[in-house]
């Protein structure tokens, strides 16, 4: 190992993975480490036999749940927006020639104790039992006027401007009560709080456009997913890295990152073996993150924990049209609570569970010392639950933009149910690694056919 690189990449992420590929493609030597022997890190799909070793390593698998090789199971579930910015890095980078999608069944939101569809569309608005009737007239007027929002005529606009007023004075305008408030704000922009209100409708407006962009382009949902979960993600763009020349190597303890004199990195340290480059980039846990020791490179951000309950379930959620598939969110203020409640199933149809089983993972934002008890509202719509198992992941960010040190550490996934925010997360890294925007350029006619070898 005496090779030296450009960039070292440590852990297999989603995250890293899109870095290493994008690094690689843009002509970097790059090489990729990971102390675990399978992709994915923090966001792997696990079988049942990997599943139980991390969660309960004492116990048995119970034979009912069938076979091993049936199981891929996300420990960090989040669904791809279908026009989303993940869907456009995957489309251009080629990465789609190695991976199958199915359209996740349905998109719903909880309300006043019941679960409804989303209304994405005016005519849908009409229809939806979540608005009274005076109430989806409003509601129709409100969609229509996102729908014919053009930037440059002005007698589209009604006399707002998505820049200056708030979202707030745009629910205003047409007198949304605040229960629509809450189902536009949280099920189809997606924030978790409500912070979005009193800022500039901007944002807000470009998320909903996504949200209902997404929900034509398919029909049922606004999400894709890639058959045999999430994990195949990581893989495809490790894939990509390869091709370009990057090396990979799995099972491979990392002992110590070492920098020189001033603190700037210089090389990872694995066993006797040391192997130098230019700069490093590597997810938290291996700058210090979940350890007694404090490196002084990570630390918790506020609000710092996410709790995700995985659970196994024989039957669809009720109250979902018997979807194989879909996407529950729980306002806060439904709840009582300041962050929403997540839930995302899938099923064999997705090739990531046996015939018949049916993985919904809950997940919020921890607000107490009693974690378990705050995901309680979701449990409670899944019926009953097999087997389940309960994690809560402290969420790290660096204390560094590393431009200092040139160690490049990439945040925790947060709680939000898409990859939106994992995009903006490469874009970020990236920048302040090569120290320019990420331009996806259209590559030239030999590397598209190597992508197809």
């Amino acid at each position: 190992m005496d090779e030296k690189y450009d960039v070292i990449v440590l852990g297999t992420g989603l995250t890293e993975c899109i870095l290493s590929g994008l690094l690689s493609v843009d002509g970097k030597k790059v090489l990729h480490m990971d102390r675990n022997d399978y992709y994915g890190g923090d966001s792997a799909s696990l079988n049942l036999t990997q599943l139980y070793r991390k969660f309960r390593p004492n116990e048995e698998v119970p034979t009912k749940l069938g076979k091993d090789r049936d199981y891929n199971i996300d420990l960090i579930p989040k669904f791809i927006i279908a026009s989303g910015e993940l869907t456009k890095m995957l489309v251009h980078t080629e990465v789609t020639r190695y991976l199958e999608f199915k359209q996740i069944a349905g998109s719903f939101v909880y309300r006043d104790g019941r679960i409804s569809k989303v209304p994405s569309t005016e005519m849908e608005a009409v229809k939806s039992p979540l608005m009274g009737l005076f109430e989806k007239r409003r509601a129709k007027k409100f969609f229509e006027f996102l729908q014919n929002w053009k930037e440059d005529d002005p007698a589209t606009h009604q006399g707002l401007d998505l820049d200056v007023d708030s979202m707030k004075t745009v629910y205003e305008k047409f007198g949304l009560e605040p229960g629509t408030q809450d189902f536009i704000g949280h099920a189809m922009a997606l924030y978790l709080d409500d912070d979005y209100i009193t800022k500039p409708a901007r944002p807000s407006y470009d998320r909903i456009v996504l949200y209902t962009s997404s929900m034509t382009r398919y029909g049922k949902s606004p999400y894709i997913y890639p058959l045999y979960g999430l994990g195949e993600l990581p893989q495809s763009f490790a894939r990509l890295s390869a091709i370009y020349g990057g090396t990979y190597m799995l099972d491979k303890p990392i002992d110590e990152i070492i920098t020189d004199d001033n603190g700037k990195f210089v090389g990872v340290r694995s066993g006797n073996e040391t192997v130098r480059a230019d700069k490093v980039i590597g997810d938290p846990s291996y700058f210090g993150a979940g350890k007694d020791s404090d490196s002084g490179k990570v630390r918790v951000i506020e609000e710092g924990k996410v709790i995700r309950a995985i659970c196994f379930l024989n039957h669809t959620i009720p109250g979902t049209d018997d979807s194989d598939s879909c996407q529950i969110i729980i306002p806060q203020n439904q709840v009582g609570r300041r962050n929403d409640i997540y839930i995302a199933m899938v099923s064999s149809t997705h090739n990531v569970c046996a015939k018949d089983v049916y993985v919904a993972i809950v997940s919020t934002i921890v607000e107490t010392k009693n974690p378990e008890a705050e995901i309680e509202p979701g449990l409670k719509l899944l019926g009953p639950v097999f087997d389940k198992f309960v994690s809560v992941s402290p969420l790290y960010i660096p204390t560094s933009t590393g431009e200092a040190d040139n160690i490049f550490i990439t945040r925790s996934y947060d709680a939000t149910s898409h990859f939106e925010t994992v995009v903006d997360e490469v874009n970020n890294v990236w920048k302040r690694v090569t120290g320019h925007e990420l331009e996806l350029k259209p590559r030239k006619e030999e590397d598209q056919a190597r992508i197809g070898e």
